[in-house]
């Protein structure tokens, strides 16, 4: 027995060390070496003393509005699909630990009591062991009951393990290692649907403060609108302008009530779209928040080479782990063509009296070793080794394009933080010079040197310029969060924040 066991743990010591994993090299990187420099990029780099990797400021240093903090707070408790994404990963996490079972035998203690009647005149034969009465112990022997029945019973403790394969070629640690990365690969993408969260929060944030102030303004208008109307119709009624003045002023009024309307129900349906990603009812108690003009947002955030984006965005990680996971799997596909040994054995005690059980003589083991060489299997080996092989390749496909995804999205955020800034500042020139037109119009109306058409015109074009500065500034802000995430943003609040949600598993 003692030699035995003594076989069975050096031919596992040494029939296991082989793998027939490829060696892994990354792919080269996809890209430029670095992000484009042209003219649409220049201005806005950030100090290196203000700048920092995106990936290490926690959100709560790059939103500082208290309100936005609050609700990204609720939405990383309690957003479903970022539930379901961790869940993902416990599940991810589970089956790893599956496949790393089967390197390890399955040891099982078992015991066993039988009791029966042998029928009379029956010759019987009786198994290993000779348990029964009658045999003499000879495994080979009959029970003859002659004219009465023959009564036996059998008791049988016992402890071992059936079935376990040895990875002589590495076949199970490289589906153990191809689990392990796909687990890695689902706790990135965690990660990833966080950082995504998060921005996505904050850009339904300001679609939100978008939208009271662009409510706002239009009533603005609307007031004016009406001021102007009431003015034109008093004036009509002197004889001093014409019933066409009185009918375009009273246009625009109709115009600003269509679109407090509209903008009204633009309003509802965005929270409704904010509330869908917190998760929950907006709470009653949030505190109080900064307007579109007070976000702070930073923006010295530092982009570095484009292969920094290998170890800060999550989903380039990600698909690395896919194809590590992939690599992995070839060496599986290679193993099934070489020699596979499994072991049975048990060990226990067998006896038929049960006085008699713990004796010495009641002893009793064996073990089973078998040897399975693949002969002819249909071809079945070679198609998943190609299958591996192609499966590998569509992995290094995916994983090129998420870097130049990756790539694209960096370079677009990159020069719309440059041009944003430009065009917010031309736009602003505009409203001031529309408000301005708008002034001197009101002035020749009133004065009777000009009819109310100027007067319309400037007003249209003010209001219109209000709007596109009020898009602009909400664009430019989004950006800000659009680059944050593109460059692999944390995610955490702070390290020692109390209300920060736990990594992934």
């Amino acid at each position: 027995m003692k030699s035995v066991v003594a076989f069975a743990i050096c031919a596992v010591t040494l029939l296991t060390g082989c793998s027939l994993i490829p060696n892994y090299q990354r792919p080269d990187l996809p890209v430029a070496p670095a992000y484009p420099t042209g003219a649409g990029y220049k201005g806005v780099r950030g100090s290196a003393e203000a700048a920092g990797s995106a990936n290490t400021i926690g959100w709560r240093d790059f939103f500082t509005d208290p309100r936005l903090q609050r609700l990204i707070e609720i939405a990383l408790r309690n957003n479903r699909d970022l539930r379901v994404a961790m869940l993902n990963v416990a599940a991810a996490q589970a089956q790893f630990r599956v496949q790393r079972s089967a390197l390890f035998p399955q040891i099982s203690l078992s015991t066993i009591g039988e009791f029966g009647s042998l029928p009379a005149n029956a010759a019987i034969p009786v198994g290993a062991g000779g348990l029964l009465p009658g045999t003499g112990g000879n495994p080979t022997s009959t029970i003859d009951t002659g004219n009465a029945h023959e009564s036996f019973h059998i008791y049988n403790p016992g402890i071992g393990f059936a079935s376990y394969e040895l990875d002589t070629f590495g076949q199970l640690r490289s589906l153990t290692s191809e689990a392990f990365e796909q687990y890695l690969g689902t706790t990135e993408t965690a990660r990833s649907a966080q950082i995504s969260l998060v921005a996505e929060i904050a850009s339904a944030y300001l679609a939100v403060l978008a939208d009271q102030a662009l409510l706002k303004i239009t009533q603005d208008t609307l007031k004016n609108e009406t001021a102007n109307y009431e003015l034109t119709n008093t004036m009509f009624k002197r004889g001093s302008t014409t019933m066409l003045s009185v009918r375009q002023a009273e246009t625009a009024v109709d115009t600003a009530r269509a679109n407090i309307a509209q903008y009204t129900r633009q309003a509802a349906q965005d929270e409704n779209a904010l509330v869908l990603l917190l998760g929950e009812p907006m709470p009653a108690d949030l505190p109080r928040g900064k307007g579109l003009d007070g976000q702070r947002l930073l923006s010295d955030l530092r982009s570095g080479l484009p292969s920094d984006l290998l170890f800060r965005r999550p989903d380039i990680v990600a698909a690395e782990h896919d194809l590590i996971a992939a690599n992995a799997n070839i060496g599986a596909a290679r193993a099934a063509f070489f020699p596979s040994i499994t072991l049975t054995a048990s060990g226990g005690l067998e006896s038929s009296q049960l006085s008699r059980l713990f004796t010495k003589s009641a002893l009793t083991w064996s073990f089973e070793p078998q040897i399975n060489l693949p002969i002819f299997t249909g071809g079945q080996n070679e198609a998943n080794l190609d299958r591996a092989n192609v499966e590998k390749s569509i992995q290094v496909a995916q994983y090129e394009k998420t870097i130049q995804t990756a790539f694209r999205e960096v370079s677009d955020s990159l020069t719309a933080r440059k041009t944003y800034i430009d065009q917010v500042k031309a736009e602003q020139q505009l409203v001031d010079a529309t408000a301005d037109t708008l002034r001197l119009s009101t002035q020749r109306f009133q004065g009777g040197v000009d009819d109310y058409l100027p007067v319309l015109e400037a007003q249209q074009s003010l209001y219109a310029a209000q709007q596109a500065l009020l898009f602009l500034k909400q664009a430019r802000l989004g950006n800000l969060v659009t680059l944050y995430k593109v460059l692999g943003g944390g995610w955490h609040a702070r390290a020692s924040d109390p209300a920060d949600v736990s990594q992934p598993m």
